[in-house]
């Protein structure tokens, strides 16, 4: 993209903030993971630019900042504005660009200096540790690092890996939320979202809330199906 490009890119992303602020809307957020746009700046793999948004780690991010900024002139001091980041690609499950807590930690500073006030830390599995020598996950190496609300995400109720439902038609079934609410507890991190065990049993929320568990749809072909 050229320069113009981007300036036009980052004057729809504020006038879509806008619309949403007017619209009545609690706040927003910025996809910037999974090879998505903002995402593919920040990676060294898909940003190859030898202009002022590529380069180091600090340069791939300089879209990100001002598209940040932008939105916070634009929606005011007060509406939070989040943004969705994961280490992990559409295109490799394990690749890790912030491989050590140094460079994370370098990496949010900039987008908190921009204006963030949320992180929303898309991992395939929630509890899995980020770093060697530490249990915490994503989300918790990002609110140890920032101070910042995080939201966990990933396989959230679900026994197994998700992708199997896709390679070996099996899906995942129901795993119990004991560890979930012990890092909430623990303050691990402040929110939860949850994505497949929703498409599994849109009633996911309400059957955990009653105890239902027992009644919880596995992540199947046969659940998915009924869906569409």
């Amino acid at each position: 993209m050229s320069e113009e490009e981007i300036t036009l890119i980052i004057q729809a992303f504020v006038d879509a903030a806008i619309q949403a602020k007017q619209l009545g809307f609690n706040g927003i957020e910025i996809q910037g993971a999974h090879g998505y746009l903002v995402d593919q700046f920040f990676w060294d793999k898909t940003n190859t630019r030898t202009d002022r948004y590529g380069g180091d780690l600090i340069k791939r991010t300089q879209f990100a900042t001002e598209l940040i900024q932008a939105i916070r002139t634009a929606v005011g001091p007060d509406y939070p504005i989040a943004i969705r980041l994961s280490q992990w690609k559409m295109s490799d499950y394990y690749v890790k660009p912030l491989d050590t807590p140094e460079k994370l930690e370098q990496f949010l500073h900039v987008l908190v200096q921009a204006g963030i006030d949320i992180f929303h830390c898309s991992t395939r599995r929630f509890w899995e540790p980020e770093y060697e020598g530490s249990e915490l996950g994503f989300a918790g190496w990002v609110k140890k690092l920032t101070g910042k609300p995080t939201i966990a995400v990933g396989s959230v109720g679900l026994d197994d890996e998700f992708t199997s439902l896709y390679t070996e038609g099996k899906g995942a079934g129901h795993k119990d939320l004991d560890d979930l609410l012990h890092r909430l507890d623990q303050q691990e991190f402040d929110l939860v979202a949850v994505g497949r065990a929703l498409l599994a049993d849109p009633a996911w929320a309400v059957k955990i809330r009653d105890g239902r568990v027992n009644e919880i749809q596995a992540f199947s072909p046969e659940s998915l199906a009924t869906l569409l």
